[in-house]
């Protein structure tokens, strides 16, 4: 889990708060779950980057990609169980997709 630790700081680091789009005041940030959908390239990605840099300490925060390698050898289930074992409390979780069945 130390790799996803390492891309999330990479992240960071790469993440300016210069720019914020219109939609990042009207975000209730203290929804304990929330999603934000929208194509591809629009920033959603960005608005999440900006808010963990700007609001939240690494020690207790983690941000994810479900489309990361990692994620081909471990399970999302696996990754919050250590995560919150290791004293997490923020896990932020992006490229989620859900397959819609119609019965």
């Amino acid at each position: 889990m130390e790799i996803l630790y390492q891309i999330f700081e990479e992240h960071l680091s790469k993440t300016s708060l210069d720019f914020k789009r219109y939609l990042y005041p009207s975000i209730d940030w203290n929804n304990r779950m929330f999603g934000i959908v929208g194509p591809r390239g629009v920033g959603k990605t960005m608005l999440v980057l900006q808010h963990i840099k700007e609001k939240h300490s690494i020690a207790d925060t983690l941000y994810v990609s479900m489309d990361d390698m990692y994620f081909v050898n471990h399970t999302l289930h696996e990754t919050v169980e250590k995560f919150c074992k290791d004293g997490g409390k923020y896990l932020f979780i992006d490229e989620i997709y859900c397959r819609c069945v119609n019965f």
